[in-house]
């Protein structure tokens, strides 16, 4: 954790992080009460935090939760059993964790069930075919490594399951530079922007 904590205070990351907020910020418009699953010591969710936005931190790491800030409301547990009321948030998003978890349909199932109708889900996926991701999955140590699905079709037809769904490439990294692209060879991440079916 100390050596997650101490790589999100640099430049690069701090770009990262940025990036993928003002994403995430953008999509969010017209919603209040959020909900992010896997939110880790909560960066993005301060921001948004301080964007007005009621925000849910949940994560199985009560470690990382102890480095979240005062501002995000936060709870440990996990995304398959997610311990939260029906109807509760108008957005759930995950920000580059949806992958990481062994039972992605519970948790997609349990997403729909917390979600208000017409509510949104907004998943960040890591794109495997991108230059960004086989450089960081390559280094030891690499928090990718631990990564459990990588079919970003059928992460989308998961999903389907349950939402209206839109999905998108987006943010070009090289190195250290970022950029706009949706080019699946550079885009780093896999965006899916989905609205909770009404029959569900």
């Amino acid at each position: 954790m100390e050596s997650y904590s101490n790589a999100c205070q640099t430049d690069f990351w701090k770009a990262v992080f940025h990036a993928e907020y003002s994403f995430v910020e953008e999509r969010l418009q017209g919603c209040k009460d959020v909900l992010s699953v896997g939110c880790g010591p909560a960066v993005i969710e301060k921001m948004l935090s301080d964007r007005g936005f009621h925000v849910t931190g949940l994560d199985v790491s009560r470690e990382a939760l102890n480095s979240a800030p005062d501002e995000v409301r936060t709870i440990a547990g996990n995304a398959e059993e997610m311990p939260l009321p029906d109807s509760s948030f108008d957005a759930v998003i995950y920000v580059a964790s949806l992958q990481f978890i062994g039972d992605c349909g519970a948790a997609i199932r349990h997403t729909s069930r917390v979600l208000r109708p017409g509510g949104k889900l907004i998943a960040l996926l890591l794109n495997p075919g991108s230059f960004f991701f086989r450089e960081q999955s390559g280094k030891p140590g690499s928090y990718m490594r631990k990564i459990k699905h990588t079919d970003l079709a059928g992460m989308e037809r998961l999903i389907s399951g349950y939402f209206d769904v839109q999905a998108e490439y987006f943010l070009g990294i090289i190195g250290e530079k970022l950029f706009e692209s949706s080019d699946p060879g550079v885009a780093a991440l896999y965006a899916i922007n989905a609205t909770r079916q009404s029959q569900r």
